[in-house]
């Protein structure tokens, strides 16, 4: 029985029993000092739309926000750990938390980081720090390059890919209304544009995986005249071809058929109710140029909306081979994404997600030298992608040749996610990453939607806090110098000397 038809269903039978006991028993009436309190709590419970926990779990809930709210004395007993038995940092999850909620995101006692661990990394301050009033806290990235006829105005920062499907329709409603409010654009992951996607009217990045969801043959081809009706809905401002992401780089999925329901496979142009296979690679190209002629077809049946790809950095000499054909063809894609070996997702092999694919940090210094040698980078912006939670984090991604920075498990948090790690069971008890009407019902949209533009609001103004405090009167003037990393006790490198920069066009 569901938890809050459950409760509903002992409330309204402890009444009735008191009720009938009270005519040969009087007294029993006695026992409503302490049922009833808890009756009406767990109705307050159930109209709430704040905490998607109580929602789903009336009265029950509020045993978890009590021992959260002790949490910070009893942490020597109660330590996460990773599957290999490593404590976890929690102080991440509690800033999302807290910048979503739009409460103080200040910290007392100084540092909660031991700066003499190797690894640790820090900006270099200026002693001539600028008035932050005077940057722009919601800087806008031009992406498109000069094959491009419809470029866009993003953000700074933007939601990851997150399928429809993967997440719930109340998750994709609060993220792509949290991009309205906010003006910040949702990736719409592998498996295509739902209504979801389009009813709060915000920017969308339409990811186009291998196995072509809304945009393909009956065999599973790509299907130009599909992907053009698509491509030329307003809300779609960018087309993404994901050839990898970093939490399983060339591995497939499959949409079991218990899931595939009739709404499902209209999204997605498939037949419901079968297995729904997404290959490890792509069918419309096999080669570099391939891939190239690609990305200049998507542009030309979008009408010169940007397109470009997303990858998790494998073998390099592939990445330095596609350069070679923008060189050959003249034609250049509008934005790459570097996804980070590092990156999540709702179910991935154990052996993919830690042991296959280059991290973020030297995927994404690679590819920015690798464009630079040849000349490319100007024409090609670069995007971000894996475990982007902070100003920091952003500072880091553009300090190595980031142009913008997407996330998506930062915002999953901002929306409610308590990492209960249910993603791949349809339970999760928040309404996040489940098709279980049930739990999803408890996660309300207006609300939720409100915290995602105030994570992306405060975020972006801890990151332009960091360019002041630098002494840097705009983003695009960080590079690797900002950046220091502990490599010993007593050795620390600044990130131009871990990642030395490739000089313009030396690999012509």
């Amino acid at each position: 029985m569901k938890v809050r038809t459950g409760f509903i269903f002992l409330s309204f039978l402890t009444l009735s029993l008191t009720g009938l006991t009270y005519l040969f028993w009087q007294p029993v009436l006695w026992s409503l000092t302490v049922t009833a309190p808890i009756i009406l709590l767990g109705f307050y419970d159930l109209t709430q739309k704040r905490q998607t926990i109580l929602r789903n779990f009336p009265v029950l809930g509020h045993f978890r926000y009590m021992l959260e709210a002790i949490r910070p004395e009893i942490m020597q007993y109660f330590v996460e750990t990773d599957t290999q038995g490593r404590p976890i940092n929690r102080m991440f999850r509690s800033l999302i938390y807290q910048r979503a909620k739009d409460v103080t995101d200040t910290v007392p006692f100084g540092t909660q980081m031991d700066v003499y661990r190797s690894g640790y990394e820090w900006m270099d301050h200026s002693m001539y720090a600028i008035d932050e009033a005077k940057i722009d806290t919601k800087p806008r990235i031009a992406v498109g390059g000069k094959h491009c006829t419809q470029p866009y105005s993003a953000s700074l920062l933007n939601v990851s890919a997150m399928s429809y499907g993967s997440l719930s329709k109340n998750a994709v409603l609060a993220l792509n209304k949290g991009a309205k409010i906010g003006n910040f654009a949702q990736n719409t992951g592998e498996g295509s544009i739902s209504p979801f996607h389009l009813e709060p009217q915000g920017d969308l990045i339409w990811q186009i995986g291998t196995g072509y969801f809304g945009c393909r043959t009956k065999e599973g081809a790509f299907c130009p005249d599909s992907f053009a009706k698509k491509a030329n809905l307003d809300s779609v401002r960018m087309i993404e071809i994901k050839i990898s992401q970093g939490a399983k780089p060339g591995h497939g999925g499959i949409l079991p058929a218990a899931k595939n329901t009739p709404e499902i496979a209209a999204i997605r142009d498939v037949e419901p109710h079968v297995d729904v296979h997404s290959p490890p690679s792509h069918s419309a190209f096999s080669n570099p140029t391939e891939l190239i002629e690609f990305i200049s077809l998507l542009r030309e049946r979008s009408n010169g909306k940007p397109v470009g790809f997303k990858l998790c950095i494998g073998k390099k000499y592939e990445f330095i081979d596609i350069c070679k054909a923008m060189i050959a063809t003249g034609i250049t894609p509008d934005f790459i994404t570097i996804d980070g070996g590092e990156g999540g997702t709702g179910a991935a092999p154990v052996e993919f997600s830690n042991s296959l694919g280059v991290p973020l940090r030297d995927g994404l210094a690679f590819a920015y030298d690798t464009l630079v040698g040849f000349g490319l980078k100007d024409e090609i912006k670069l995007i971000a992608s894996g475990k982007i939670f902070t100003g920091f984090h952003i500072a880091r991604a553009l300090a190595l040749g980031a142009d913008m920075v997407s996330c998506a498990r930062a915002m999953m948090m901002a929306i409610g996610c308590i990492q209960a790690l249910e993603c791949n069971t349809n339970s999760c008890p928040v309404g996040v990453a489940t098709q279980n009407k049930s739990l999803m019902s408890g996660l309300d949209v207006n609300d939720k939607s409100v915290r995602v533009a105030n994570f992306h609001r405060k975020t972006l103004k801890s990151f332009t806090e960091l360019i002041a405090a630098s002494g840097l009167s705009s983003p695009d003037q960080l590079d690797r110098k900002h950046i220091n990393r502990r490599i010993g006790m007593n050795l620390i490198k600044k990130y131009d000397e871990i990642f030395p920069y490739t000089k313009q066009d030396a690999l012509l």
